[in-house]
């Protein structure tokens, strides 16, 4: 999740992070929706869409660091 890999095209998931637990089941994606970024994991949980690409990929790795410590 770099800031120089953003993809600016129509809504073209970025690649999901891959967990820092292997025993999780945990997938976080990114997906872009026109000038918003959204994540989402397999789990259910979704932030809300940010402007902000940082933000939006700091709070994805919030939630996988979460999981992993719990």
């Amino acid at each position: 999740m770099d800031d120089r890999v953003e993809r600016r095209m129509g809504s073209v998931p970025e690649p999901p992070t891959a967990p820092t637990d292997a025993t999780s089941d945990h997938r976080v994606e990114l997906l872009e929706r026109g000038p918003f970024l959204i994540a989402r994991c397999s789990c259910g949980w979704a932030a809300p869409a940010r402007r902000s690409r940082p933000l939006a990929r700091n709070e994805a790795r919030t939630h996988m660091a979460a999981d992993a410590g719990g």
